[in-house]
C-alpha cells in the first residue's frame, strides 16, 4: 500500500478512537445511581473571578456508594462550590458541615432508569454515526485517488481495512453502550 493510503487509513483509525473517547467521556457523566466523583467534572466555581473546574480547587472523592465528599482547598469556596453545583443543574443538593461539602445521591426510580437507558443508547448512535462518517470520508478520499491513477486492488484493499476498522470500534461502541446499560439498570 502507499504512503497516502496509510495515511488516509490512520487518520480513519484516529476519527474512530476519537469518538470512543468522546462516548467514554459521554457515560462517565451519566449516573447509575452511584456516587462517580466524575459526575462533577462539569461544575466550574468562581474562583477569584475566574471560572476554575471543581477538581482544581477541591478534593472530591466517594467515601461510600452513595456519597460524593468534596474537601475545598481554602473553606472561604464553600459557598461559591455550592452555588457552582446547584447552577450545574445536576439535580443534587449539596450539604456543607463549614469543613466539606456532601452530597448524597439518591436512588434512580425506575422511570428515571429508562430515560437514562435513552440517553445512553443515544450517545452510542451518535458515536456510531461518527465512525461511519470516518469510513465514508476515508472511502471518498479513495475513489478519489483511483481517478488519480491509484490502482484499484490498493483501494478495494484499503477499503477493506477501513471496514475491518469500522466493525471493531461498533463491537466496542456496542460493548460500552451494554456495560452502560447494565450499570445503569442495577439496583
Amino acid at each position: 500500500m502507499n504512503e497516502e493510503v496509510e495515511m488516509f487509513l490512520m487518520s480513519a483509525e484516529e476519527k474512530m478512537d476519537n469518538a470512543i473517547k468522546h462516548l467514554d467521556e459521554s457515560l462517565a457523566h451519566i449516573r447509575a445511581g452511584k456516587a462517580n466523583p466524575r459526575l462533577l467534572d462539569g461544575v466550574m466555581v468562581d474562583y477569584y473571578g475566574s471560572a476554575t473546574p471543581l477538581k482544581q480547587v477541591s478534593t472530591v472523592s466517594t467515601p461510600d456508594a452513595k456519597t460524593i465528599m468534596i474537601q475545598p482547598w481554602e473553606k472561604t469556596l464553600i459557598p461559591e462550590i455550592e452555588k457552582a453545583i446547584l447552577g450545574a443543574n445536576l439535580g443534587f443538593n449539596p450539604d456543607n458541615n463549614g469543613e466539606s461539602i456532601r452530597i448524597f445521591i439518591p436512588p434512580l426510580t425506575e422511570e428515571r432508569r429508562r430515560d437514562l437507558v435513552k440517553h445512553v443508547k443515544q450517545e452510542g448512535e451518535t458515536a456510531k454515526v461518527s465512525i461511519r462518517n470516518a469510513r465514508r470520508e476515508t472511502n471518498d478520499q479513495l475513489k478519489k485517488m483511483v481517478k488519480e491513477g491509484l490502482s484499484e486492488d490498493i483501494e478495494k484493499d484499503a477499503e477493506a481495512s477501513v471496514q475491518k476498522m469500522t466493525d471493531e470500534f461498533s463491537k466496542k461502541v456496542e460493548e460500552m453502550i451494554a456495560k452502560k446499560e447494565k450499570e445503569v439498570l442495577t439496583v
